[in-house]
């Protein structure tokens, strides 16, 4: 007689499920111009924003226009109401009035010219319009509309004290100091005082 032999039952390891695979395209030439195109506006605008914001910013430096000088009071007219001592790298001239001190800027009022001290006259005469100043800067004629721009500046003093110009541009009075007192003039020509319009 035939024996039966037992079925041999063998179970199958659970097969997994294929993971879908993830189609990536390539993009097309529109697109790849469209991405490169915007890249590029962004870039530009971030260097142009960078070189606007670097040239805006002042860097002035002490001893260059637009910074503080430091003016020598050994420079100063020996005495008041003659030519006035011109600084060329700051623009600007010192000038000793009736015991007062007052820094001119010299640039005329009127289109920008180089008002010149002119010793003869004793004022400032503009060569381009013929523009005249007096020595502390006050409109004599011309076609200006003001007298000369000034500059805040300070006076120190050898007893510790200092002066400095108000906010009118007026003067600096000396006081009961002289000449030789002053230790040194702080010139800011990055602050400029402009004048009323003359009547």
């Amino acid at each position: 007689m035939a024996t039966a032999s037992p079925a041999k039952t063998t179970t199958a390891a659970p097969t997994r499920a294929a993971a879908p695979a993830v189609d990536v395209s390539l993009p097309s030439r529109r697109e790849f111009l469209y991405y490169i195109w915007g890249a590029s506006i962004v870039l530009l605008l971030g260097q142009s924003t960078a070189g606007l914001v670097w040239f805006m910013l002042p860097r002035f430096k002490e001893g260059t226009f637009g910074g503080t000088f430091k003016f020598d009071p050994a420079r100063l007219p020996e005495a008041p109401d003659i030519a006035p001592a011109s600084e060329p790298s700051g623009r600007f001239h010192v000038s000793y009035v009736n015991e007062e001190i007052v820094v001119l800027y010299a640039v005329c009022t009127h289109l920008g010219c180089l008002p010149k001290w002119v010793d003869t006259n004793h004022r400032f005469e503009c060569p381009c319009h013929g523009s005249k100043y007096q020595l502390d800067g006050t409109y004599i004629e011309g076609p200006a509309p003001r007298g000369l721009d000034r500059f805040v500046s300070t006076i120190s003093f050898s007893d510790g004290t200092s002066a400095t110009m108000d906010s009118a541009g007026n003067p600096i009075p000396l006081g009961t100091h002289t000449v030789e007192d002053i230790v040194e003039i702080s010139i800011n020509t990055g602050s400029k005082i402009l004048l009323p319009p003359h009547p």
